[in-house]
């Protein structure tokens, strides 16, 4: 193994420069990365080139590389000894270029400056394109989130069609899918052991084209071709795929495409403590490259001065892709690693005495799994909390209380905030044990009352029983019962501190009257809803799944999507009730809904009415109940559309 324990550069080298300041002829490794280079352990490029690192590997990041000239960002470095990486990103490309609507946005937050268009979309398939082109006999290995989401037959919304596995339109040699610290660097040293990457097919979470046979207790998908003749079929794929990557030790999955059959090895069980201890102590220098130097990177500042606690989440919310990436399994960091990354954003020259953000996928599971991981291994739910919480599931909050009360001792801290979103139903669940409840009530009470930095993001996503049902998100009773707990901290403590629902339009399932509804319950509950999100379908949720096939996969009940602009922009229309030139288009379509009942729910003035909320939050959300004098004294009940989802019949 080539070791470069000499002269280690504070950041990896992006520049032949910089390589030979480091005394470099060749790097083992090559990492092109659609992000800019930041070296924190929030973004994915430095991870996995600090994992390389760490294990003796010379390792060189070509960031944001041009792709549109005569390509000497792919030549610059030269060829690597081991191999190249690809990763489009932190984000899928066409989620970071397209918005619901699929209209370009003007910013990239992973970009110096917030600048467009320094990434192609589908960055995956170009940048691998081109590296084989140029290098034909380097191993090109494709991950990152964009790969890791792909890596089946999926829907893409922006070209509204049915794609293959990535496989297949990228010209990788294999691709990692999920965090691939551990698999990365068992890839790196197997080839610097001499093995040729064409017979390396046993190792967990990759997947590349294989000429190998099934085994028995392989799982074999519908083909490609197949589920494009029938959308039935693609959501039954579907429910294989997610209910295995949900597993301890799931199977290995194949799937024929243009006439090639891909193969994809299980996940590995996640991280021990020791494992992601180790990711996050690595040297990170927590900052961007100096070549960045007075250029902001607005996804960096909004993690700088945060700190990550856990991965992965067992919500398993319908419209969610972090348990197809992270996993379903909460893998926790010791509380001496989490104090050790706080002590270090203290001593960054920019800090003031206030972190940002101690948190997670959901900030609030830390150190949970199961009381019987047996139980665990065997399982195949893909949410924890829904349709109820698992009996088996140990919600105690206290550990990540200890977590709190050591950080606000540190005498550099002024005080600790909470920026990620809390499952409030999580810590609302009853345990078994009563200490445990009496703790996770202090839990809800010590973050209302000494970690809200004004505003509290919590996510009830919607109002109507058969929406949330479809979302796998709980009734809207417990968001109601949350907040008369937040109320009623703020009102023992004397605050004025906002609550910020987020709720989602035309999510399949809702209909406009579910939106209809939506806005008359969030009106008399005081909520003046401004930044708010429209379905947006990507790849490897139960969501988009419904949406391209019709059908929910796990019961093969038909559900009804809102597909058309004309149709999501009049649910979307319902958030905004309150804006004077929506007026008399809700009207109307109430009327044509026989919802006089809902008219009088918003416009108690009749179409004329001109409702005055005094200053507008400049956030997503609303105000606290109790800001200003209800006009109605009886609060408006939705009615019961509830129905039960019947068994998916093959």
């Amino acid at each position: 193994m080539t070791e470069s324990k000499v002269n280690k550069p504070q950041w990896l080298p992006t520049s032949k420069d910089e390589m030979e300041r480091l005394g470099w002829e060749q790097a083992d490794v090559i990492l092109f990365s659609g992000d800019a280079y930041v070296d924190h352990p929030s973004f994915g490029a430095a991870v996995i080139g600090r994992t390389l690192q760490a294990a003796g590997f010379k390792v060189a990041i070509v960031p944001q590389p041009n792709w549109r000239d005569d390509l000497r960002d792919f030549k610059k470095l030269g060829r690597p000894r081991l191999f190249f990486g690809v990763s489009a990103g932190a984000m899928d490309s066409m989620v970071n270029h397209y918005t619901a609507n699929r209209r370009l946005r003007h910013d990239d937050a992973y970009t110096p400056g917030g600048k467009h268009g320094m990434r192609p979309d589908y960055p995956t398939i170009v940048y691998s394109g081109i590296l084989k082109e140029l290098f034909r006999d380097v191993p090109v290995i494709a991950g990152g989130i964009e790969a890791s989401l792909r890596r089946v037959a999926h829907y893409d919304y922006w070209e509204d069609r049915l794609r293959p596995s990535i496989m297949l339109d990228a010209k990788a040699d294999m691709i990692v899918y999920g965090m691939g610290e551990r698999t990365v660097v068992d890839l790196a040293r197997r080839l610097d052991a001499g093995e040729r990457l064409a017979d390396i097919t046993d190792m967990p979470q990759t997947l590349f084209i294989s000429d190998e046979t099934p085994a028995q207790g392989d799982i074999v998908l519908h083909s490609y071709e197949e589920c494009l003749a029938d959308k039935k079929l693609q959501a039954l794929n579907f429910r294989h795929v997610e209910e295995e990557s949900n597993k301890f030790a799931g199977a290995v999955i194949w799937q024929r495409a243009k006439g090639k059959m891909v193969k994809i090895n299980p996940m590995l069980p996640p991280m021990s403590t020791g494992e992601i201890d180790a990711s996050f102590d690595l040297p990170y220098t927590r900052m961007p490259h100096p070549r960045y130097r007075g250029k902001h990177i607005p996804a960096y500042d909004m993690i700088r001065h945060s700190v990550c606690m856990h991965r992965g989440c067992f919500g398993g919310c319908a419209f969610c892709t972090i348990s197809a990436h992270q996993g379903k399994f909460i893998a926790s960091r010791s509380k001496e690693s989490i104090l050790k990354e706080v002590k270090n954003v203290t001593e960054m020259p920019d800090f003031k005495g206030y972190i940002s953000d101690l948190g997670g996928p959901s900030a609030n599971m830390y150190a949970m799994g199961g009381r019987n991981r047996d139980i665990c291994r065997k399982c195949v739910r893909p949410s924890c909390l829904h349709p109820a919480v698992c009996p088996n599931l140990h919600n105690d909050h206290r550990p990540l209380l200890e977590i709190y009360r050591e950080v606000d001792r540190m005498p550099e801290v002024k005080k600790s905030f909470i920026g990620s979103g809390v499952r409030y139903d999580l810590a609302m669940s009853k345990n078994k044990n009563e200490a445990v409840n009496a703790a996770n009530k202090e839990y809800l009470r010590t973050l209302i009352a000494d970690h809200v930095s004004g505003r509290l993001k919590v996510a009830p996503e919607h109002t109507s029983d058969t929406v949330l049902q479809c979302m796998r998100k709980p009734g809207f009773e417990l968001f109601r019962k949350f907040k008369r707990i937040f109320d009623d901290v703020n009102t023992k403590k004397g605050l004025r501190q906002q609550l910020i629902p987020y709720f989602i339009s035309s999510h399949p399932g809702c209909r406009e009257e579910d939106m209809a509804e939506l806005a008359a319950i969030t009106k008399d509950l005081d909520f003046h809803l401004e930044q708010v999100q429209d379905f947006t379908p990507t790849p490897m949720t139960v969501a988009t799944e419904i949406y391209y096939t019709g059908y929910h996969p796990y019961t093969g009940e038909k559900v009804y999507t809102a597909r058309t602009e004309k149709e999501k922009l009049a649910q979307r229309s319902f958030f905004f009730w309150y804006k004077p030139e929506n007026r008399q288009q809700i009207i109307g379509e109430l009327r044509r809904m026989n919802r006089p009942d809902l008219i009088k729910a918003l416009y108690p003035g009749g179409a004329g009415f001109q409702h005055s909320y005094g200053r507008k939050t400049s956030e997503s959300g609303g105000r606290n109940s109790g800001r200003r004098e209800r006009t109605e004294s009886k609060k408006f009940e939705p009615k019961s559309n509830t129905k039960k989802f019947q068994k998916f019949k093959k």
